[in-house]
């Protein structure tokens, strides 16, 4: 099962074109997601405030503002 982490913040139009992105293709590879609010940490904002989305598959990070479907697919194939 591969680890997904979303970096994101609310009222990011880009991160939620991510998240619906990722509920779509729940069933189709194994993996489980969740969500980080990077206005919540201090840090993380520092760090990712002009990134957001930030997508990291097992701890590497994997896309940056965009994610299409089939290269998502593509990128957990290829790990396992």
């Amino acid at each position: 099962m591969h680890d997904v982490v979303i970096y994101s913040r609310h009222g990011c139009h880009l991160c939620d074109v991510v998240k619906e992105t990722l509920a779509q293709l729940q069933g189709q590879a194994e993996f489980a997601w969740r969500e980080i609010d990077i206005d919540a940490d201090p840090a993380l904002r520092a760090e990712y405030n002009d990134q957001v989305p930030v997508v990291f598959v097992d701890g590497r990070k994997a896309f940056k503002y965009h994610m299409a479907a089939r290269d998502f697919l593509e990128l957990l194939a290829k790990r396992s």
